[in-house]
């Protein structure tokens, strides 16, 4: 029997949260926890007829610790999922620290406002340290590693999809599958149709601001950083067709570049279609992206915040998006003294996600890995006192849960990517 805190009620903790109740025999008390009580009550009361999950809602302020410190000590699960924004992983780490609680998420943290000289001096260190300078990273909860262990508390991060998934494949792969690997590829394809001249599929103020960062990827023991978009690919993807890819700077690199020190060269590509190019350029032109507070008529407000209110939710886009994704990553490496090329990967439909848990396949590719996170956790088949990314634990059971619960992978000996 295990408790659980989930805190987020979005679109991923949505899917996460139904996916939790569909394994009532492991998750059988759930706490769903958000800023708007409301909308945690809605989905407790779409659930309660179709679980055995015991579920409660409560209210909470995630950028408030002392708010988290008092309902997880009421509440006191045995595991806090953060499903809320990057922005507030840090307030719920310390909180669980404080309590005595295991914790997880699914995306690293990030500073909501980069500029606040709090956190700008923190990050021009670990840009001249690390060589990038994107501001999303792993650095800020690898900080707490000590923390962590000295509690005999477990903190699992970035267990989503890529993150997470992604990092799973790369372990499997070092496992099964090769004696030495020389690169991985890791390949993001949404081919989903929302029908809008210009949307995101998540968190548009998240998803705007890793687009447009300068891309960067491991090679030969060092980073190297490009001008945003300016590496192409193009590749034929199962189930969806050729798409046309770019290189983005990619959290998951960071700590397979630690946990893999061998491996030669490690990248992250994602597609994007010329419509959502041209857009994101116009906004970013004219300021839109903009983190940092400006005045207008009196007000302070942030343009990326301010455009997030203009965008489509991304969980209004469930219903009408059609079409796949396929998330996977490419190896080169040998086996048995002979060069080898293998590829994992998971296809998803937009339309069969929504009809199981009435979201788009993005979030359902981020929600189902939480709940397998979480039950690795709570089953004991990932535990270990410290911080840990995905690929730092045992691969199999995980993508065993995965290939169970919704995501099974596909394997291949399709071709590297041609440089």
């Amino acid at each position: 029997m295990s408790r659980v805190l989930v805190i987020g009620c979005g679109g991923v903790a949505s899917v996460a949260i139904q996916k939790c109740c569909q394994v009532s025999e492991v998750f059988t008390e759930l706490c769903i926890a958000s800023r708007t009580k409301s909308k945690c009550d809605a989905l407790a009361e779409k659930l309660e007829p179709v679980t055995k999950t015991k579920i409660t809602t409560a209210q909470v302020d995630a950028d408030d610790v002392q708010q988290l410190i008092r309902l997880i000590q009421e509440y006191k699960p045995e595991l806090v999922m953060n499903i809320a924004l990057p922005y507030q992983d840090l307030t719920i780490m310390d909180a669980c620290l404080a309590c005595g609680v295991n914790y997880m998420d699914t995306a690293n943290y990030e500073p909501e406002n980069i500029d606040d000289p709090k956190w700008r001096e923190i990050y021009e260190k670990r840009c001249r340290e690390e060589g990038f300078s994107a501001y999303f990273d792993y650095s800020w909860q690898w900080a707490y590693k000590k923390k962590f262990e000295e509690a005999g508390l477990t903190a699992l991060l970035g267990c989503g999809f890529d993150p997470g998934v992604t990092q799973a494949y790369c372990a499997y792969a070092a496992k099964h599958e090769f004696d030495s690997i020389d690169t991985i590829d890791i390949l993001d394809c949404n081919g989903g149709d929302h029908g809008y001249a210009f949307a995101t599929n998540f968190n548009p103020e998240i998803n705007l601001r890793e687009v447009s960062a300068p891309g960067s990827y491991w090679e030969d023991g060092h980073w190297i950083e490009i001008p945003a978009m300016s590496i192409k690919r193009d590749y034929t993807f199962d189930q969806v067709g050729q798409k046309d890819m770019y290189l983005l700077h990619h959290e998951e690199i960071e700590s397979l570049a630690k946990n893999f020190p061998d491996v030669k060269r490690i990248r992250f590509f994602m597609t994007f279609g010329q419509s959502y190019l041209d857009h994101m350029r116009c906004l970013e032109d004219v300021g839109m992206l903009g983190t940092a507070p400006i005045q207008y008529n009196g007000q302070e407000i942030v343009p990326i915040q301010f455009l997030k209110a203009l965008l489509p939710d991304p969980a209004s886009l469930g219903p009408r998006t059609k079409g796949k994704t396929n998330i996977g990553c490419i190896f080169t490496g040998t086996k048995d003294g002979q060069p080898k090329t293998y590829y994992i990967y998971n296809v998803c439909d937009h339309q069969e996600c929504y009809r199981e848990v009435g979201s788009q396949a993005i979030s359902y590719t981020t929600g189902v890995p939480a709940m397998c996170g979480a039950l690795m956790l709570l089953t004991g088949k990932w535990s270990r006192p410290g911080v840990y990314t995905v690929e730092e634990f045992d691969p199999d059971p995980f993508l065993d849960a995965l290939d169970l619960y919704g995501l099974p992978r596909s394997e291949s000996h399709a071709p590297a990517l041609v440089d």
